[in-house]
């Protein structure tokens, strides 16, 4: 998975900023929406990052997995990703 090319990624205090340059739209991403989002752009299974969630903060791994799942999900439809 990767960004789409016309997507810039902002680094801030508070995690990342998402500009999606053909619409001018943006989202921002805190600290652990960030990780996760390295995560996937590394190539890293999502039962991995969820995991590493699950060690990380005190969460159990279903509500890990999914939120892991939701925020893949929000950038697939927000076209902000290429599989």
């Amino acid at each position: 998975m990767q960004l789409r090319e016309d997507v810039s990624v902002v680094d801030t205090d508070y995690g990342k900023i998402l500009l999606d340059g053909s619409t001018g739209e943006y989202w921002e991403l805190n600290p652990t929406g960030s990780s996760v989002l390295a995560g996937l752009l590394d190539g890293t299974p999502a039962k991995d990052i969820a995991d590493a969630l699950c060690a990380e903060f005190d969460v159990d791994a279903d509500r890990a997995q999914s939120d892991v799942s939701t925020l893949l999900s929000a950038l697939r439809d927000a076209r902000l990703v290429s599989p």
